[in-house]
């Protein structure tokens, strides 16, 4: 049996990989520190679980939903971005995924083919890098650099594109660096994309995660025939606590929403209709409820930031929203010192390679999972660590 090539390229699944070296560690679980998954660290909201268990007992929930999404879940989410944006967003703009992966996949088949590439910040969200990979798209690499907070520069971008390119990707809040990019440069880039008639693929899974006075993430919504160039992706795992439901969103025009539903289609990989049916409620009714869990994790970043200005020689580069991205002190691979202050220490962040950064110097830290008691403990169990 002869596997597709384009598989057997991409690298190990890296979670999996991690989390075995924190099996080792001989303490107690409960006193792990798990820093390596962006999972919410609080439960849904019970109206949530509620809405979910009376809909899940429905016949409409055993049975099949249109291949865009429910049509009651695409008109709450079109009203609700409508207003983040001040902008008017139709329903018949928004198409629901299984997550927000399938709508970054979804994306990349639509707008290009084997042998042709996509332009994505470097360090990379794995799973973008994977799933071009798969797809026989080449993962073009757009550096972006701690001097300059990994926020990616327009000069660089425009160095990389040339008639194979059919894309430029953002990720903001960023995953793995929580770089938040600023409005301008995400309209910048844009307007890059526009002029060089390539698509801007938009990545806003943390968005509701933005600090205090933060303002819209953008204004492109407002750009006349923005959906000539934009398809915004979301995903609700994170605002609704909900990542075991894979709940994503895809904004798109209406013309190529058409043609995106032909992938939709053809996968048959619809999101679970309980889970569209509880969120529709969701979206309004839990807008002060989302707003608390996003302060509170902001005070989780702040709470990082104050223990990690106690850990001699730990430099932190860049944080917003669910992520951090530090420089290590140590004489030897990320890799290497992940792997021993999980198994030695309890403590599990994930190595810059899983992202594709080669310098072996940073991590990836998901703070958003922990309590502030625990990020607390960080100096503590760095302290008089070694190699």
């Amino acid at each position: 049996m002869h596997l597709n090539p384009h598989l057997l390229d991409t690298g190990t699944p890296p979670i999996p990989e991690a989390q075995g070296w924190l099996a080792q560690w001989p303490g107690a679980a409960s006193e792990r520190i798990d820093l390596s998954q962006a999972v919410p660290g609080y439960p849904p909201h019970q109206s949530m679980l509620d809405a979910l268990a009376a809909a899940a007992g429905t016949r409409a929930a055993a049975s099949y939903g249109s291949i865009f999404g429910d049509a009651d879940l695409r008109v709450a989410y079109a009203n609700h971005l409508s207003h983040v944006y001040g902008a008017s967003i139709a329903a018949g703009e928004t198409l629901i995924t299984s997550g927000c992966n399938q709508a970054f996949v979804i994306a990349a088949m639509a707008l290009a083919k084997a042998g042709d590439a996509i332009i994505v910040p470097a360090p990379w969200y794995f799973n973008h890098d994977m799933a071009l990979t798969m797809l026989g798209i080449e993962t073009r690499a757009l550096p972006c650099h701690a001097e300059n907070g990994f926020v990616p520069a327009i000069a660089d971008a425009e160095k990389l594109i040339d008639a194979k390119v059919k894309a430029l990707v953002l990720v903001t809040p960023n995953n793995p660096t929580g770089a938040i990019y600023p409005p301008q440069i995400i309209e910048a880039f844009y307007d890059l994309c526009e002029r060089h008639k390539i698509a801007l693929i938009l990545d806003e899974t943390y968005r509701d995660f933005l600090p205090d006075n933060a303002g819209p993430a953008h204004g492109l919504f407002g750009r006349r025939n923005w959906g000539d160039t934009l398809i915004s992706l979301y995903s609700f795992s994170k605002s609704y606590c909900i990542p075991g439901h894979r709940m994503g969103a895809i904004i798109a025009s209406e013309a190529n929403g058409r043609e995106i539903g032909k992938i939709l289609d053809t996968l048959q990989i619809c999101p679970q209709r309980a889970a569209q049916m509880a969120l529709v409620p969701a979206i309004p009714g839990l807008s002060a409820w989302r707003e608390d869990n996003r302060r509170e994790i902001n005070a989780r970043a702040a709470a990082f930031r104050a223990a990690m200005k106690q850990c001699k020689g730990w430099v932190v580069e860049s944080v917003g929203a669910y992520f951090s991205f530090v420089r290590h002190p140590y004489e030897a691979q990320a890799r290497d010192v992940a792997d021993k202050l999980a198994r030695e220490r309890g403590i599990l962040l994930l190595p810059g390679h899983y992202f594709g950064d080669r310098t072996g110097r940073f991590m990836r830290v998901a703070f958003a999972n922990a309590d502030r008691d625990k990020l607390a403990a960080l100096p503590e169990r760095l302290a008089d660590f070694t190699l």
